[in-house]
């Protein structure tokens, strides 16, 4: 009976090491193993290239299932046939039929093992693997290495047969990647200051990054009736005077209405325009993108840098322009520290 309780407890732990090495590979910080692998240690150097890799980590994970999959068909089985004749006989001398105890007898067993094996097998490695993954994941990697060595073949027939059933359902395998939810990541970040890795106003600039994709463009601009606008029917000299007097280096041109803006009108190229004697001033306006105020702002983000444009309109549910956003408008969501020229003057000012 102690041999058999021995076994038992060997194929728990041969479970816990497939679930502590497979929730240790997927939370371990790959910077840290580089710097190890970089100062000389052996365990994870052999580690880094897994990490690393999506389709060696989808190997090392699929290894790991499978191992947990045969230390617990094992433990049941051989659980059943060793306990069970002990477990009946105990039954019968209680008062029970021997068909009925040998019934009873089984399905005890099976629920005991199975709860001792989720406790001590899965539960428990699963949280000792989260608390501390660098140091689990290097005390397994040994025994994951020879795991992948013995089921190579059976690894590559299962995980080929899973990427067919995938194709044949249309969803695209993409294997184990570190990918976390915003949600995640705002944790992630709140841990880090916690523990003294960031700065308050660190976690604060990053916090306002991750909140950006809840903002929209029409979060973001000015409003059209706080821009100053130029109406391209004035006269040149009119204009001229316009812009110098004004504090700012750009600003919106339309034409006919307030609604209709046709471009964005540059001081320096006014000012070229003036030296040479230009008085065309639709000839020196520049073009200007349009954005749907519903646009998130990190997609904003992308769309400037694109484009390499510094401004750019909003435009509403009518297709009419309901604002204006620059560059200078993201950064302050962002740092919070950069004056928008043109949400500094409340008037409104056209022509």
């Amino acid at each position: 009976m102690v041999a058999a309780w021995a076994i038992i407890l060997g194929l728990i732990f041969l479970t816990a090491v497939y679930v502590a090495a497979e929730f240790a590979a997927v939370s371990v910080r790959r910077s840290r193993l580089r710097r190890m692998a970089e100062d000389g240690h052996p365990l994870a150097a052999r580690l880094v290239p897994v990490v690393e890799d999506a389709r060696e980590l989808d190997r090392y994970i699929a290894a790991s299932q499978i191992g947990i999959t045969f230390g617990s068909l094992v433990l049941g089985a051989y659980g059943q046939a060793r306990l069970s004749p002990v477990v009946a006989p105990l039954l019968v001398r209680a008062g029970f039929q021997p068909e009925r105890a040998e019934s009873i007898a089984a399905a005890a067993v099976l629920i005991g093992l199975t709860s001792l094996g989720v406790i001590l097998g899965e539960l428990v490695p699963k949280s000792v693997a989260l608390q501390y993954p660098t140091q689990v994941a290097l005390w397994t990697v040994m025994p994951m290495q020879w795991s992948l060595r013995g089921m190579n073949w059976f690894i590559w027939m299962l995980n080929g047969s899973g990427i067919l059933l995938l194709k044949a359902f249309g969803v695209q395998n993409t294997g184990h990647r570190y990918i976390h939810s915003p949600e995640e990541i705002e944790l992630l970040i709140a841990e880090s200051r916690d523990g003294g890795l960031l700065e308050p106003e660190e976690q604060v600039r990053l916090h306002k990054a991750l909140e950006l994709r809840r903002r929209t463009a029409r979060d973001l601009m000015v409003p059209r009736e706080r821009l100053i606008m130029l109406d391209a029917g004035q006269p040149f000299d009119e204009i001229v005077r316009a812009v110098a007097s004004s504090p700012y280096t750009r600003l919106p041109v339309w034409r006919d209405r307030p609604t209709n803006v046709i471009g964005v009108l540059r001081t320096k190229d006014l000012t070229v325009a003036y030296l040479s004697g230009t008085e065309d001033i639709e000839a020196v306006v520049r073009p200007i993108g349009r954005v749907p105020a519903s646009m998130p702002a990190d997609r904003l983000i992308g769309f400037l840098r694109e484009r390499r444009a510094h401004t750019v309109l909003v435009i509403d549910d009518r297709g009419e322009v309901a604002g204006l956003i620059t560059i200078e408008d993201v950064v302050s969501a962002l740092i919070g520290v950069m004056q928008d020229e043109l949400k500094a003057q409340p008037e409104v000012k056209r022509g």
